[in-house]
């Protein structure tokens, strides 16, 4: 197994819950924030997540930090309902976990990202 293998393995397992398209649209309908991450490269490829917030990868976590100077109005407190969504459920869940070291303790991601999503049928913005 490689490291990146063992890193991400260790990274779920820490994690724990983490959801399915049905569950992160619930969390969206119940006012949590579904965080898009994928690069533009691959949205602009696939679509997007209606209402879904857009923060690349690498500003994640200056925007979703509620005490930064550079959050996201979205980013309001640390008790916020926050699913990572990426192309297919592996980095999201690297990320997910670095909110939570944060303090944003409902950080989870959704199982499969992006592409589990269209695959249900959920609704996707071209």
């Amino acid at each position: 197994m490689s490291a990146i293998d063992e890193l991400l393995a260790r990274a779920q397992q820490e994690l724990g819950l983490r959801v399915t398209p049905q569950e992160a649209a619930a969390v969206q309908e119940a006012g949590g924030l579904l965080v898009d991450i994928r690069y533009a490269q691959l949205r602009e490829r696939d679509g997007t997540i209606p209402g879904a917030l857009i923060v690349e990868r690498n500003e994640l976590e200056w925007r979703l930090d509620p005490t930064g100077a550079h959050r996201a109005p979205e980013a309001t407190h640390h008790d916020l309902p926050v699913v990572i969504v990426c192309n297919e459920g592996y980095a999201s869940t690297l990320a997910a976990l670095s909110l939570r070291q944060l303090g944003l303790h409902r950080a989870t991601d959704l199982t499969g990202g992006f592409q589990a999503w269209r695959t249900a049928g959920l609704p996707v913005l071209s």
